[in-house]
């Protein structure tokens, strides 16, 4: 294993259709998302700062550059996956840092959400009806 993996930790993140694949390393705050700045990727200024909330809550801002790649989805389900796989990234660089003890990182990130994955996706529309539930206007004749 190389001096680069060594300092590397990864982790997976998944919001609706969005899988998103998450290395984070050493650095001073660079975060590119499909090797793209995530100013240049993400339009909404909301997408940015849901990307950034689980770094702010650990004040690991400007202690780490972010690659992530990402797929699937729109632009809000891909910033909740790379949300979810920055966390899971920064609980795994935590465990190597303190050899696998219970650590205050791992807890300010459950406690704010950032450690859950949000399994809702959109209902799949049925059979005889305009939508998932919506159905034929009633009429009495």
């Amino acid at each position: 294993m190389s001096n680069l993996e060594k300092n590397r930790f990864y982790g997976t993140g998944r919001r609706k259709t969005s899988v998103a694949r998450v290395y984070l390393r050493p650095g001073n705050g660079v975060i590119l998302v499909n090797k793209k700045p995530i100013d240049e990727y993400f339009g909404r200024e909301t997408s940015r700062m849901v990307i950034r909330q689980p770094l702010v809550a650990t004040t690991a801002l400007d202690k780490f550059d972010i690659f992530a790649t990402v797929y699937g989805g729109g632009s809000s389900g891909q910033a909740g996956a790379i949300r979810l796989g920055i966390a899971r990234a920064l609980v795994e660089h935590e465990k190597e840092i303190t050899a696998g003890a219970d650590t205050t990182t791992k807890r300010t990130l459950r406690t704010s959400g950032y450690l859950t994955r949000d399994s809702r996706v959109v209902e799949r529309k049925k059979v005889g009806r305009h939508k998932a539930r919506r159905g034929t206007q009633y009429s009495k004749r």
